[in-house]
Protein backbone atom coordinates (compact mmCIF):
# COMPACT_ATOMS: atom_id res chain seq x y z
CA UNK A 1 0.00 0.00 0.00
CA UNK A 2 0.77 3.60 -1.02
CA UNK A 3 1.15 5.85 2.17
CA UNK A 4 1.01 9.70 0.95
CA UNK A 5 3.23 11.88 2.72
CA UNK A 6 0.04 13.47 4.70
CA UNK A 7 -0.20 10.12 6.47
CA UNK A 8 3.04 9.68 7.39
CA UNK A 9 3.29 13.06 8.70
CA UNK A 10 0.40 12.32 10.72
CA UNK A 11 1.48 9.05 12.33
CA UNK A 12 4.78 11.73 13.43
CA UNK A 13 2.19 14.15 15.07
CA UNK A 14 -0.18 11.21 16.95
CA UNK A 15 3.19 10.25 18.43
CA UNK A 16 4.41 13.55 19.72
CA UNK A 17 1.36 14.03 21.12
CA UNK A 18 0.73 11.28 22.99
CA UNK A 19 3.89 10.96 24.54
CA UNK A 20 3.64 14.89 25.20
CA UNK A 21 0.74 14.07 27.07
CA UNK A 22 2.35 11.50 29.01
CA UNK A 23 5.05 13.86 29.82
CA UNK A 24 3.00 16.29 31.37
CA UNK A 25 1.35 13.91 33.43
CA UNK A 26 4.94 12.15 34.38
CA UNK A 27 6.46 15.62 35.66
CA UNK A 28 2.80 16.23 37.42
CA UNK A 29 3.11 13.29 39.06
CA UNK A 30 7.03 14.11 39.93
CA UNK A 31 6.65 17.44 41.21
CA UNK A 32 4.07 16.39 43.48
CA UNK A 33 6.47 13.16 45.00
CA UNK A 34 9.06 15.98 45.25
CA UNK A 35 6.83 18.57 47.54
CA UNK A 36 5.58 15.80 49.47
CA UNK A 37 9.01 14.45 50.27
CA UNK A 38 10.13 18.42 50.79
CA UNK A 39 7.36 19.12 53.17
CA UNK A 40 7.77 16.16 55.37
CA UNK A 41 11.04 15.49 55.88
CA UNK A 42 13.05 18.94 54.53
CA UNK A 43 15.70 16.54 54.08
CA UNK A 44 17.98 17.39 50.59
CA UNK A 45 19.66 13.68 50.32
CA UNK A 46 15.81 12.83 50.54
CA UNK A 47 15.19 14.99 47.64
CA UNK A 48 18.85 13.62 45.88
CA UNK A 49 17.82 9.95 46.59
CA UNK A 50 14.49 10.48 44.70
CA UNK A 51 16.11 11.98 41.38
CA UNK A 52 18.85 9.13 41.61
CA UNK A 53 15.77 6.50 42.28
CA UNK A 54 14.45 7.47 38.52
CA UNK A 55 17.75 8.41 37.39
CA UNK A 56 20.56 5.84 38.18
CA UNK A 57 18.74 2.56 37.16
CA UNK A 58 19.77 3.91 33.88
CA UNK A 59 23.60 2.74 34.67
CA UNK A 60 22.48 -0.75 35.34
CA UNK A 61 19.20 -1.64 33.07
CA UNK A 62 19.78 0.96 30.00
CA UNK A 63 22.44 -1.45 28.48
CA UNK A 64 20.23 -4.46 28.92
CA UNK A 65 16.77 -2.67 27.76
CA UNK A 66 19.10 -1.46 24.00
CA UNK A 67 20.18 -5.07 23.98
CA UNK A 68 16.66 -6.24 23.84
CA UNK A 69 15.57 -3.26 21.52
CA UNK A 70 18.27 -4.20 18.98
CA UNK A 71 17.23 -7.87 19.25
CA UNK A 72 13.20 -8.25 19.48
CA UNK A 73 12.31 -5.19 18.23
CA UNK A 74 11.29 -1.37 19.49
CA UNK A 75 8.17 -2.02 19.18
CA UNK A 76 7.63 -4.53 21.64
CA UNK A 77 9.92 -2.78 24.29
CA UNK A 78 8.03 -0.12 23.84
CA UNK A 79 4.56 -1.00 24.54
CA UNK A 80 6.14 -2.99 27.26
CA UNK A 81 7.75 -0.42 28.92
CA UNK A 82 4.60 1.73 28.87
CA UNK A 83 2.54 -0.73 30.53
CA UNK A 84 5.39 -1.19 33.53
CA UNK A 85 5.04 2.69 33.80
CA UNK A 86 1.41 2.85 34.37
CA UNK A 87 1.66 0.26 37.23
CA UNK A 88 4.79 1.66 38.79
CA UNK A 89 2.78 5.29 38.74
CA UNK A 90 -0.88 3.81 40.39
CA UNK A 91 1.86 2.31 42.83
CA UNK A 92 2.91 5.83 43.91
CA UNK A 93 -0.49 7.21 43.45
CA UNK A 94 -2.09 4.63 46.05
CA UNK A 95 0.65 4.71 48.92
CA UNK A 96 -1.30 9.11 49.46
CA UNK A 97 -4.40 7.09 50.83
CA UNK A 98 -3.15 3.67 51.91
CA UNK A 99 0.16 4.75 53.69
CA UNK A 100 1.79 7.24 55.93
CA UNK A 101 5.37 8.60 57.22
CA UNK A 102 8.30 6.54 57.12
CA UNK A 103 6.30 3.53 54.64
CA UNK A 104 4.91 6.27 52.55
CA UNK A 105 8.11 7.27 52.13
CA UNK A 106 9.38 3.93 51.13
CA UNK A 107 6.53 3.25 48.65
CA UNK A 108 6.94 6.42 46.92
CA UNK A 109 10.82 5.95 46.34
CA UNK A 110 10.17 2.80 45.19
CA UNK A 111 7.52 3.80 42.72
CA UNK A 112 10.09 5.94 41.13
CA UNK A 113 12.78 3.31 41.49
CA UNK A 114 10.31 1.15 39.10
CA UNK A 115 9.72 4.62 37.11
CA UNK A 116 13.11 4.72 36.37
CA UNK A 117 13.91 1.34 35.11
CA UNK A 118 10.64 1.21 32.84
CA UNK A 119 11.83 4.66 31.53
CA UNK A 120 15.05 3.14 30.78
CA UNK A 121 13.67 0.62 28.01
CA UNK A 122 10.61 3.28 27.37
CA UNK A 123 13.04 6.00 26.38
CA UNK A 124 15.61 3.41 24.75
CA UNK A 125 13.01 1.72 22.17
CA UNK A 126 11.34 4.80 21.28
CA UNK A 127 14.21 6.57 20.40
CA UNK A 128 14.60 3.38 17.58
CA UNK A 129 10.87 3.39 17.19
CA UNK A 130 11.15 7.41 15.56
CA UNK A 131 13.49 6.12 12.90
CA UNK A 132 10.37 3.65 12.08
CA UNK A 133 8.18 6.80 11.45
CA UNK A 134 10.13 8.44 8.57
CA UNK A 135 10.50 7.72 5.44
CA UNK A 136 13.73 10.10 4.68
CA UNK A 137 16.92 8.99 6.54
CA UNK A 138 17.52 13.25 6.33
CA UNK A 139 14.40 14.30 8.32
CA UNK A 140 14.98 11.83 11.17
CA UNK A 141 17.35 14.53 12.86
CA UNK A 142 14.36 17.55 12.99
CA UNK A 143 11.75 14.65 14.35
CA UNK A 144 14.06 13.97 17.04
CA UNK A 145 14.48 17.31 18.12
CA UNK A 146 11.13 18.16 17.57
CA UNK A 147 10.35 14.89 20.11
CA UNK A 148 12.92 16.93 22.42
CA UNK A 149 10.99 20.06 22.28
CA UNK A 150 7.50 18.76 22.61
CA UNK A 151 9.07 16.73 25.59
CA UNK A 152 9.84 20.08 27.05
CA UNK A 153 6.37 21.76 26.56
CA UNK A 154 5.60 18.94 28.93
CA UNK A 155 7.68 19.35 31.37
CA UNK A 156 6.83 23.43 31.03
CA UNK A 157 2.93 22.55 32.11
CA UNK A 158 3.00 19.29 33.90
CA UNK A 159 4.85 20.63 37.12
CA UNK A 160 2.34 23.47 37.28
CA UNK A 161 -0.36 21.01 37.23
CA UNK A 162 1.20 19.48 39.79
CA UNK A 163 1.62 21.98 42.40
CA UNK A 164 -2.29 23.49 41.79
CA UNK A 165 -3.53 19.87 42.23
CA UNK A 166 -1.03 19.22 45.08
CA UNK A 167 -2.83 22.29 46.93
CA UNK A 168 -6.34 22.22 45.57
CA UNK A 169 -6.79 18.45 45.50
CA UNK A 170 -4.21 16.70 47.23
CA UNK A 171 -1.25 14.67 46.18
CA UNK A 172 -3.22 12.46 44.93
CA UNK A 173 -4.66 13.39 42.27
CA UNK A 174 -1.85 14.41 40.88
CA UNK A 175 0.25 10.77 41.27
CA UNK A 176 -3.12 9.44 39.69
CA UNK A 177 -2.98 11.98 36.38
CA UNK A 178 0.64 10.55 36.45
CA UNK A 179 -0.27 7.28 35.85
CA UNK A 180 -3.45 7.73 33.84
CA UNK A 181 -1.70 9.56 31.05
CA UNK A 182 0.72 6.45 30.14
CA UNK A 183 -2.34 5.31 28.71
CA UNK A 184 -2.57 7.63 25.47
CA UNK A 185 0.80 6.54 24.17
CA UNK A 186 -0.16 2.83 24.96
CA UNK A 187 -3.31 3.47 22.77
CA UNK A 188 -1.50 5.36 19.85
CA UNK A 189 1.39 2.50 20.03
CA UNK A 190 -1.18 -0.67 19.37
CA UNK A 191 -4.25 0.78 17.75
CA UNK A 192 -3.41 4.21 15.84
CA UNK A 193 0.30 4.23 14.55
CA UNK A 194 2.00 1.71 12.03
CA UNK A 195 5.29 1.84 11.29
CA UNK A 196 7.32 0.90 8.63
CA UNK A 197 8.33 -2.59 10.53
CA UNK A 198 10.44 -3.56 7.39
CA UNK A 199 12.78 -0.95 7.61
CA UNK A 200 14.15 -2.12 11.04
CA UNK A 201 17.80 -4.18 11.31
CA UNK A 202 17.61 -6.30 14.52
CA UNK A 203 20.75 -8.15 15.89
CA UNK A 204 21.63 -11.67 16.16
CA UNK A 205 21.62 -13.06 20.02
CA UNK A 206 25.79 -13.40 19.53
CA UNK A 207 28.12 -12.09 21.90
CA UNK A 208 28.84 -9.49 18.93
CA UNK A 209 25.09 -8.05 19.39
CA UNK A 210 26.49 -7.07 23.29
CA UNK A 211 26.46 -3.21 24.58
CA UNK A 212 30.58 -3.40 24.79
CA UNK A 213 30.58 -4.18 21.12
CA UNK A 214 28.27 -0.90 20.39
CA UNK A 215 30.43 0.82 22.64
CA UNK A 216 33.69 -0.27 20.34
CA UNK A 217 31.41 -0.17 17.06
CA UNK A 218 30.55 3.60 17.08
CA UNK A 219 33.81 4.85 16.86
CA UNK A 220 36.13 7.45 18.43
CA UNK A 221 33.60 10.44 18.01
CA UNK A 222 30.53 9.05 19.28
CA UNK A 223 32.48 7.56 21.96
CA UNK A 224 33.61 10.94 22.79
CA UNK A 225 30.69 12.61 22.84
CA UNK A 226 29.18 9.99 25.39
CA UNK A 227 32.36 10.42 27.56
CA UNK A 228 31.62 14.31 27.77
CA UNK A 229 28.09 14.11 27.93
CA UNK A 230 28.42 11.71 31.03
CA UNK A 231 31.05 14.12 32.73
CA UNK A 232 29.52 17.23 32.19
CA UNK A 233 26.14 15.75 33.45
CA UNK A 234 28.15 14.57 37.27
CA UNK A 235 29.44 18.06 37.70
CA UNK A 236 26.08 20.29 36.72
CA UNK A 237 22.99 18.10 36.02
CA UNK A 238 21.70 17.63 39.52
CA UNK A 239 18.85 20.63 39.18
CA UNK A 240 16.25 17.89 38.52
CA UNK A 241 17.10 15.84 42.22
CA UNK A 242 17.16 19.34 44.17
CA UNK A 243 14.59 21.26 42.42
CA UNK A 244 12.41 21.50 45.29
CA UNK A 245 15.04 22.38 47.59
CA UNK A 246 16.34 25.44 45.03
CA UNK A 247 12.86 26.54 44.66
CA UNK A 248 12.25 26.69 48.21
CA UNK A 249 15.80 28.65 49.21
CA UNK A 250 15.38 31.32 46.39
CA UNK A 251 11.73 31.65 45.47
CA UNK A 252 9.67 30.39 48.18
CA UNK A 253 8.06 26.96 49.86
CA UNK A 254 4.86 26.65 48.62
CA UNK A 255 4.10 24.27 45.46
CA UNK A 256 3.06 27.02 43.67
CA UNK A 257 6.96 28.65 43.80
CA UNK A 258 8.39 24.82 42.83
CA UNK A 259 5.75 25.36 39.34
CA UNK A 260 6.99 28.40 38.96
CA UNK A 261 10.94 27.27 39.22
CA UNK A 262 10.54 24.08 37.11
CA UNK A 263 8.32 26.15 34.51
CA UNK A 264 11.03 28.39 33.79
CA UNK A 265 13.18 25.90 33.75
CA UNK A 266 11.14 24.34 31.30
CA UNK A 267 10.52 26.96 28.98
CA UNK A 268 14.30 27.27 28.75
CA UNK A 269 14.36 23.72 28.01
CA UNK A 270 11.80 24.50 25.67
CA UNK A 271 14.14 27.45 23.58
CA UNK A 272 17.07 24.74 23.88
CA UNK A 273 14.84 22.44 21.93
CA UNK A 274 13.73 24.54 19.25
CA UNK A 275 17.09 26.26 18.83
CA UNK A 276 18.48 22.41 18.29
CA UNK A 277 15.71 21.55 15.88
CA UNK A 278 16.41 24.60 13.77
CA UNK A 279 19.65 23.52 13.19
CA UNK A 280 19.86 19.51 13.59
CA UNK A 281 22.00 18.79 10.58
CA UNK A 282 24.61 21.84 11.41
CA UNK A 283 24.95 21.26 15.09
CA UNK A 284 24.97 17.56 14.75
CA UNK A 285 27.81 18.13 12.08
CA UNK A 286 29.82 19.51 14.98
CA UNK A 287 29.81 17.74 18.16
CA UNK A 288 32.29 19.44 19.85
CA UNK A 289 31.15 23.18 19.50
CA UNK A 290 27.59 22.06 20.17
CA UNK A 291 28.08 20.16 23.23
CA UNK A 292 30.64 22.69 24.42
CA UNK A 293 28.77 25.53 23.76
CA UNK A 294 25.53 24.54 25.95
CA UNK A 295 27.61 23.10 28.82
CA UNK A 296 28.91 26.74 28.77
CA UNK A 297 25.86 28.44 29.01
CA UNK A 298 24.95 25.86 31.94
CA UNK A 299 28.11 26.55 33.83
CA UNK A 300 27.77 30.69 33.24
CA UNK A 301 23.71 30.31 34.69
CA UNK A 302 25.10 28.08 37.65
CA UNK A 303 27.47 30.82 38.62
CA UNK A 304 24.61 33.32 38.63
CA UNK A 305 22.89 31.56 41.04
CA UNK A 306 25.71 31.35 43.22
CA UNK A 307 25.61 35.69 42.65
CA UNK A 308 22.76 36.63 42.98
CA UNK A 309 19.37 35.66 45.07
CA UNK A 310 17.33 38.85 43.01
CA UNK A 311 14.68 36.64 41.90
CA UNK A 312 14.89 38.28 38.71
CA UNK A 313 18.26 37.42 38.23
CA UNK A 314 17.16 34.08 39.53
CA UNK A 315 14.78 33.05 36.99
CA UNK A 316 16.99 34.17 34.05
CA UNK A 317 19.49 31.88 35.49
CA UNK A 318 17.28 29.01 35.90
CA UNK A 319 15.67 29.81 32.06
CA UNK A 320 19.37 29.40 31.12
CA UNK A 321 20.10 26.06 32.90
CA UNK A 322 17.21 24.66 31.23
CA UNK A 323 18.32 25.88 27.95
CA UNK A 324 22.10 24.90 28.61
CA UNK A 325 20.79 21.33 29.82
CA UNK A 326 18.14 20.34 27.25
CA UNK A 327 20.45 21.15 24.15
CA UNK A 328 23.04 19.26 25.94
CA UNK A 329 21.17 16.24 25.90
CA UNK A 330 19.05 16.27 22.91
CA UNK A 331 22.49 17.13 21.22
CA UNK A 332 24.05 14.10 22.51
CA UNK A 333 21.07 11.99 21.84
CA UNK A 334 20.38 13.50 18.33
CA UNK A 335 24.23 13.24 17.68
CA UNK A 336 24.57 9.55 18.81
CA UNK A 337 20.89 8.40 16.84
CA UNK A 338 21.65 9.90 13.54
CA UNK A 339 25.62 9.22 13.57
CA UNK A 340 24.97 5.38 14.05
CA UNK A 341 24.20 2.29 12.15
CA UNK A 342 20.40 1.58 12.62
CA UNK A 343 21.35 -1.70 14.01
CA UNK A 344 23.05 -0.39 16.93
CA UNK A 345 20.56 2.43 17.91
CA UNK A 346 18.67 0.94 20.41
CA UNK A 347 22.01 0.09 22.05
CA UNK A 348 23.52 3.95 21.31
CA UNK A 349 20.22 4.97 23.27
CA UNK A 350 21.00 3.23 26.29
CA UNK A 351 24.58 4.43 26.31
CA UNK A 352 23.12 8.02 26.05
CA UNK A 353 20.99 7.42 29.01
CA UNK A 354 23.56 6.26 31.07
CA UNK A 355 25.86 9.21 30.24
CA UNK A 356 22.97 11.51 31.18
CA UNK A 357 20.78 10.11 33.45
CA UNK A 358 23.25 7.98 35.16
CA UNK A 359 25.79 11.07 35.24
CA UNK A 360 22.82 13.48 36.53
CA UNK A 361 21.99 10.82 39.41
CA UNK A 362 25.70 10.88 40.66
CA UNK A 363 25.67 15.10 40.05
CA UNK A 364 22.25 14.61 42.33
CA UNK A 365 24.22 12.95 45.51
CA UNK A 366 27.27 14.95 44.99
CA UNK A 367 25.48 18.35 45.29
CA UNK A 368 23.24 17.34 48.02
CA UNK A 369 25.91 16.50 49.98
CA UNK A 370 27.81 19.75 48.94
CA UNK A 371 24.88 21.56 50.18
CA UNK A 372 24.59 20.20 52.93
CA UNK A 373 28.23 20.94 53.97
CA UNK A 374 28.86 24.36 51.91
CA UNK A 375 25.70 25.56 51.21
CA UNK A 376 23.38 25.94 47.56
CA UNK A 377 25.18 29.06 46.58
CA UNK A 378 28.54 27.07 47.29
CA UNK A 379 27.63 24.03 45.32
CA UNK A 380 26.13 26.36 42.35
CA UNK A 381 29.61 28.08 42.46
CA UNK A 382 31.88 24.71 42.68
CA UNK A 383 29.66 23.16 39.92
CA UNK A 384 29.70 26.34 37.73
CA UNK A 385 33.56 26.60 37.94
CA UNK A 386 34.22 23.09 36.74
CA UNK A 387 30.96 23.24 34.16
CA UNK A 388 33.56 26.46 33.04
CA UNK A 389 36.21 24.93 32.56
CA UNK A 390 35.43 21.70 31.03
CA UNK A 391 33.14 23.29 28.49
CA UNK A 392 35.66 25.76 27.37
CA UNK A 393 38.40 22.97 27.13
CA UNK A 394 36.08 21.23 24.99
CA UNK A 395 35.65 23.95 23.06
CA UNK A 396 38.76 24.84 22.25
CA UNK A 397 40.18 21.17 21.49
CA UNK A 398 37.05 20.31 19.30
CA UNK A 399 34.69 22.98 18.59
CA UNK A 400 36.52 23.96 15.11
CA UNK A 401 36.17 20.17 13.98
CA UNK A 402 33.36 18.33 11.89
CA UNK A 403 32.40 14.94 13.17
CA UNK A 404 34.81 13.25 10.60
CA UNK A 405 37.97 14.91 12.07
CA UNK A 406 37.52 14.43 15.51
CA UNK A 407 38.53 11.03 14.84
CA UNK A 408 41.94 12.06 14.91
CA UNK A 409 42.08 14.80 18.05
Amino acid sequence: MIRSPSWHERQRTIFLIASGLSTAGSFAGLTAKGWILMSGTDNAMLLALHFAALSLPTLIVSGAAGVRTDRIGCEQVLIQAQWALLGAGLLGALSIPLLEGTAQVAVLLASTLLMGIASAYELTARNKYCALLVDDPRTLAPYLTSFSVVFNVGKLVGPPIGGWLVALTGPATALSLDALTYLLPIASVIWLLKPNRSIEQLSSTTSSTTLKAAWKECGPVLRHVLKFTALICIVGFFHPGLAPLIAADTLGPSPQDLGLFTSVLAAGSITGGIVLQRNSHKFSSRPGLTLGCFALITAIAQLGMASSKFVPIVLLMVWLIGAGTAGLLSSANLITQVGSKQVLRGRMAGLSQIAFLGGGGLSGLIAAQLTISLGLQATFAIAGGIGLILSLGEIWRRGGMPMNEIKSA
